[in-house]
């Protein structure tokens, strides 16, 4: 149950651990990843400041202002698109604000994170008195590098994939590791599993697998793709805020196509929308909007400087 298969990659990996017992404390994965991406952030977050003339321990600072908020944000946004998950009829409103804050079931979003964070970073920099526009460019690559690793926490857990496909990236994943396949039929159209997931159960040496699109792959492979553009342009950028702009055009532009893939997306309060693909559209047209506008202004101002 613990092996993962990329079958038409010929890739055979035959035990993906989600977790580990060091005594009685589980270790999970998915947290080591997000650890280990917030250490790599620092260090990029902090060669850039440096290159930039900023002082690293300010964003060392920031960093861990940005914690709690940002995991809060994250789990609010959650929630509030997914209400029904954790408003049920008789239960009593202590077992509901308990669900609300039980983040260890799983439960967060990384818009709501993002979102947080970004107000963090405003109140953070008004506070001590630096630029927040150049804060913001020197943190999104960070913030790129924080999302890479943290896609390959979904990968241990199993979790943020897309619907059936028998692609070339295919996923395969034990039908054992959800419980049996009798659980999967009874979880059909929840959300995650798909009755095309069911119908089409790749069988390997006798075991059942379900085949799937490896998003949390696709979405850490474009923002890697994302980052590279952006570490190679920052030194040509026209403004202070142009880098974080394009973070949030081509994080947005990805995610609009990989949500469209994905079977657990948050839905807008129970509409045929699915919320981070309509944000990430969102987000593309105002920072294609923001991007034109100031370069326009950066292109009068130089013009009337060489009059």
């Amino acid at each position: 149950m613990y092996e993962i298969r990329f079958p038409n990659l010929g890739i055979e990996l035959e035990k993906v651990i989600s977790g580990f017992h060091i005594g009685n404390f589980e270790m999970r994965l998915y947290g080591i990843v997000i650890a280990l991406g917030f250490v790599l952030a620092y260090i990029m977050v902090a060669k850039e400041a440096k290159r930039t003339k900023q002082d690293p321990e300010l964003y060392l600072d920031f960093m861990l202002w940005m914690v709690v908020p940002a995991i809060l944000g994250a789990r609010i946004y959650y929630v509030i698109f997914s209400l029904d998950e954790f408003v049920k009829e008789g239960q009593s409103v202590g077992e509901t604000i308990a669900g609300m804050f039980n983040i260890r079931g799983g439960g967060l979003a990384i818009y709501g994170g993002i979102i947080a964070g970004i107000i963090t970073l405003i109140i953070f920099a008004k506070i001590r008195k630096v630029n927040t526009m150049l804060m913001l460019d020197t943190m999104c690559m960070g913030l790129l590098i924080g999302q890479i690793m943290g896609r390959w926490g979904n990968f241990f857990n199993r979790e943020a994939f897309g619907g059936y496909t028998d692609s070339l990236f295919a996923m395969a994943i034990p039908v054992d590791w959800f419980g049996n396949k009798n659980y999967l039929l009874s979880t059909v159209n929840n959300g995650i599993i798909t009755q095309e997931m069911i119908d089409n159960v790749l069988i390997v040496d006798g075991k059942e697998f379900i085949q799937v699109h490896p998003t949390f792959l696709y979405e850490s492979v474009w923002n890697l793709i994302v980052l590279l553009v952006i570490f190679l342009y920052r030194r040509y950028k026209k403004f202070d805020g142009e880098m974080f702009a394009m973070y949030i055009w081509g994080y947005g532009l990805g995610r609009v196509w990989i949500e469209g893939l994905r079977t657990d997306s948050l839905m807008l309060f129970g509409m045929n929308f699915k919320t981070s693909q309509l944000l990430a559209a969102i987000c593309v047209v105002v920072a294609s909007v923001y991007i034109v506008y100031k370069r326009v202004q950066v292109g009068k101002l130089n013009s009337n400087e060489s009059e």
